[in-house]
């Protein structure tokens, strides 16, 4: 399996985030089904993007592209996502590049015309068949790029030049850089072979990238099959439109850790089917919260009952199988602790708990201590440190065995002002911070 990485000139969107936590499902689904999986995903390191935030800065393409892939993977890996097998770099595959594209010239499927290599899709008559578009679509598609040298208005570029401050390798058609295109096919062939079993993106990249992914692969191939199943994700909207640097609606991965834990933004990213869109809203992410608050307590109330490793439970996985339906997979577990609550025996609650757990940790969630877990809060969030409630809740204790109870009711006021509920039970009082999750939409 092979899924389209990141760019990295920047901090990652959650509009990003949403295929790297839909895809990690779907290797994760993979790995229990079958003995050998190989999951490749990319890193692009060269893009006029990183380009044009290297020359800003001052600073070399790698600095940037480093700074980024660093930042990249702290932030998914807040998501519990797994890493994939091969993580290749295409800058480290240039020469892998030079000898697709000479294969595509020496199969007249692309053309040297003014510096540049492009490929020439009237060569191919399948080209298109990915996206279903017609041929005054392909051209309308490609307009942002047409030029004199181009044979077609559809051909797309395999090798541009660098000239003055641009990065660029020297190539037998000059000094440049590749097409955004070509970088994917020569990591695939490289790490996945000429025929790969799965294909993985974003809806966004059906056209042009994975159109033009296709005919490259396919054509310096032989005509070989390129790849038996596409997998896209839906876009993650705001308020109904489609998330977007260039737009301005967006909010990034980092920015939206600092105010929510990592897995209620997974749970949030995988509470809506992958393929239809997924509209982003604080809503979103207190539903998420409150969802999982609510098996945390579950865990917290049941935390003498012993577990054990037990498989998946079935109905998740089937609901998995089933075009990966997490919100199918959510309410099993959902479903396991109305069970595990409303059980009346140990064996039972062993069971459950078992389950639940175990449900949790295949979809990358139910990771933390429940204590630990209804005591997190925002980066940053000011009152009282963990210290101070402790001390607090430590003298509303004694104030109650004292039965002091205007005393205590005080105490409880205080804490719950500062947004710290207290839960007393037969183990004791135990306290956790207001769940609800603030941000400007």
């Amino acid at each position: 399996m092979y899924a389209c990485g990141p760019t990295v000139y920047n901090f990652i969107h959650i509009g990003n985030a949403r295929p790297i936590v839909v895809f990690d499902m779907l290797y994760r689904l993979l790995k229990h089904t079958y003995e050998n999986v190989v999951y490749a995903r990319n890193i692009t390191d060269i893009d006029d993007k990183i380009n044009a935030t290297a020359s800003s800065l001052g600073e070399t393409i790698s600095d940037v592209s480093g700074r980024y892939t660093d930042a990249f993977h702290e932030d998914i890996a807040s998501l519990h996502t797994l890493m994939p097998d091969i993580e290749p770099f295409a800058t480290n595959h240039i020469s892998e590049m030079h000898s697709m594209i000479q294969s595509l010239l020496d199969k007249d499927h692309a053309y040297v015309a003014d510096g540049h290599v492009l490929f020439n899709v009237p060569s191919m008559k399948e080209y298109g068949s990915l996206s279903g578009r017609n041929r005054e679509d392909l051209i309308a598609g490609a307009r942002v790029d047409v030029a004199p040298y181009k044979r077609d208005p559809a051909d797309f570029v395999l090798w541009k030049p660098s000239t003055g401050d641009q990065p660029g390798w020297d190539s037998p058609w000059g000094f440049g850089r590749p097409g955004w295109h070509l970088e994917c096919s020569a990591m695939i062939e490289t790490h996945l072979g000429e025929t790969i079993d799965i294909h993985a993106g974003g809806q966004d990249l059906i056209f042009p990238h994975h159109e033009n992914e296709i005919a490259q692969s396919v054509c310096s191939h032989g005509g070989k099959e390129f790849c038996r199943y596409w997998v896209h994700n839906g876009y993650i909207t705001t308020r109904g439109e489609k998330m977007s640097k260039s737009v301005g609606n967006f909010f990034t991965l980092r920015e939206l850790l600092d105010i929510a834990p990592g897995e209620v933004i997974r749970f949030a990213l995988l509470s809506g089917h992958y393929r239809k869109p997924l509209d982003w809203s604080v809503d979103a992410l207190n539903q998420s919260r409150a969802s999982l608050d609510r098996i945390y307590q579950s865990l917290q109330i049941h935390c003498d009952i012993q577990f054990t490793d037990v498989d998946v439970p079935i109905g998740l996985i089937e609901a998995l199988e089933d075009d990966l339906n997490t919100p199918m997979a959510l309410a099993v577990l959902h479903g396991l602790v109305s069970e595990l609550n409303n059980a009346s025996n140990d064996n039972d609650k062993r069971r459950l708990k078992s389950e639940l757990l175990a449900g949790g940790k295949f979809l990358g969630l139910l990771t933390t201590d429940p204590d630990g877990w209804f005591k997190w809060q925002p980066k940053a969030a000011s009152g009282l440190d963990e210290q101070e409630i402790e001390r607090l809740v430590n003298l509303r204790i004694e104030a109650r065995k004292n039965k002091d109870f205007a005393e205590s009711d005080r105490i409880r006021d205080e804490l719950s002002n500062a947004g710290i509920q207290l839960e007393d039970g037969a183990n004791g009082t135990t306290w956790h911070r207001a769940s609800v999750i603030d941000m400007e939409t």
